[in-house]
């Protein structure tokens, strides 16, 4: 049951960041191990999505629905895959440099092999996704606030 909590001051709006973790379609483009990304359904409040996750010789499909509470918090749940459950959670909190993003994720696979591969790789493997979007971040929108303060 691997389960990683993180806070980090990043210096975006809680609105670029928000948009950047909605955007499940783009996830493909950017985030380490994640090789397929199909918006089902999308509306201002929800989405569901299935995604495809790739590590080693695993190769994994599941299906999420993702609720949506723009700027301030992103929940997503699982529906149908090879986890027992998942459980997902970012929130972002204004600050005068720029947005506190708390994320959770919380999960376990129904197959002990799974299981058993993901607890090697997990915690870097949650760095390298949070990284990640903070590389997009920059990416997309730019030099920080930070960086514009300078």
């Amino acid at each position: 049951m691997p389960t990683h909590a993180e806070q980090r001051l990043i210096a975006y709006t809680p609105e670029q960041l928000f948009d950047l973790v909605a955007d499940v379609g783009k996830y493909p483009q950017f985030l380490p191990w994640c090789v397929k990304a199909v918006v089902k359904s999308h509306t201002e409040k929800e989405l569901v999505a299935d995604l495809t996750v790739g590590f080693g010789p695993f190769r994994e499909s599941f299906t999420s629905r993702v609720t949506l509470e723009r700027p301030t918090r992103i929940h997503v749940r699982y529906e149908k895959g090879p986890f027992r459950y998942l459980n997902n959670v970012w929130t972002f909190t204004p600050d005068p440099r720029g947005c506190l993003v708390d994320f959770f994720v919380d999960f376990e696979f129904k197959s002990r092999l799974l299981q058993n591969a993901m607890g090697v790789v997990f915690n870097e493997g949650v760095r390298l996704m949070v990284s990640a979007f903070i590389k997009r971040a920059r990416d997309i929108y730019g030099v920080s606030l930070a960086e514009k303060a300078k």
